[in-house]
């Protein structure tokens, strides 16, 4: 039966060729994913994928390498820096692209019946998984524990950079297709602290955020009580603004209504400085007229000065009776002492009257 690993046993029903047995010929057959090599006396006598041959059995020997690709699963338990323990599970896929090389490294020589003599495909496994345990080991060891949890991605890579570089691995003739991690996973112990420690970080975290989301709308609350302010400020500079712009506005006009007024009392002062002028002028040129009629007045009647009333009257040929009657009324006046008796009719004293209410109505 198969004593390969499970995942070989199929692929050794597949290597396993229907055999005729006749006087010691035996007949195999290949499929495509193997590669054949046929030893007669110790020298190859045939080699290829998919062979199907006949061979005398006595002094033959078949070598079948399988050709496909195979997944190769492995644990690696590990230590970190702070001495906790890790199991790191993952799976290296790889396949044979040499057979010849493989073959004289390893025994891959199968019987009569198609099995596989030795387990050689369990060593060349195991030589992989201890270059890949070999390759992670000491960047495991430098790790805290925390830290090599998460590292998967980078113990991948380390695990492929240490195959391809690996002559061990080099010099059997096979090509490292890649590798995955599947998981790392610290001692349940462990497991449980990092749980209940992440638990509480992650509630101080919640707690912070609650925190900081209270914090920040106190501050918006803070900002937008401020912006108030700052706008309630700024109205009130503006207002401030705006009633020194009126008291401006008022002075001004104060100013110009004042400049107004001493302009029109500057023109009234003027106005009147000129009636005054026109007063002085008008008052000189009155007194010199009045000074020039007085002087011809003067001159005219200076002639007449020392002449006697009588005679003016007799020069002023006045042919009024009325006139004539009142000078001679003024001279019976100045001689009264010398008159007696004086009789006067009325009808004298009415005729004159009469004539003077007729002289008045025709002016």
């Amino acid at each position: 039966m198969c004593k390969i690993n499970a995942n070989k046993c199929v692929q050794n029903e597949i290597l396993k060729p229907k055999n005729n047995i006749m006087f010691g010929i035996k007949h195999k057959k290949f499929d495509s994913m193997t590669y054949v090599f046929h030893y007669k006396n110790g020298k190859i006598e045939k080699e290829g994928r998919g062979l199907s041959f006949f061979y005398l059995a006595p002094n033959s020997s078949i070598v079948a390498i399988p050709l496909g690709s195979n997944d190769l699963p492995f644990v690696f338990k590990e230590t970190t820096n702070d001495y906790q323990s890790i199991v790191i599970q993952g799976q290296i896929s790889y396949k044979i692209s040499n057979p010849k090389v493989l073959s004289e490294i390893l025994d891959f020589t199968i019987d009569d019946n198609g099995l596989y003599k030795k387990n050689d495909i369990e060593k060349l496994n195991q030589r992989i998984i201890n270059e890949a345990q070999t390759a992670t080991s000491a960047f495991v060891h430098g790790l805290k524990l925390k830290e090599a949890i998460r590292s998967a991605e980078t113990i991948k890579q380390k695990i492929e950079e240490g195959l391809d570089v690996s002559k061990a691995v080099n010099i059997l003739g096979i090509e490292i297709l890649g590798a995955n991690i599947l998981n790392i996973q610290a001692s349940p112990e462990m497991t449980r602290a990092l749980e209940t420690e992440t638990r509480e970080q992650l509630q101080q975290e919640a707690d912070e955020a609650i925190y900081f989301r209270r914090n920040f709308a106190v501050e918006q609350e803070r900002i937008i009580k401020e912006s108030e302010l700052n706008t309630e400020i700024a109205i009130e500079e503006k207002q401030k603004q705006i009633a020194e712009k009126k008291m401006e506005s008022a002075v001004q006009k104060t100013e110009n209504e004042q400049r107004l007024k001493e302009m029109k009392i500057e023109a009234d002062i003027s106005i009147e400085e000129q009636k005054k002028n026109l007063i002085i002028l008008k008052t000189s040129n009155d007194k010199k007229e009045a000074e020039t009629k007085g002087y011809v007045l003067e001159t005219t009647l200076k002639p007449y000065k020392d002449m006697d009333w009588k005679v003016l009257t007799a020069l002023n040929k006045n042919t009024d009776p009325a006139f004539n009657i009142a000078l001679a009324f003024r001279s019976m006046a100045e001689n009264a002492d010398k008159i007696g008796n004086l009789n006067i009719s009325p009808d004298l004293i009415d005729s004159i009257l009469d004539k003077r209410k007729g002289q008045r109505g025709r002016n």
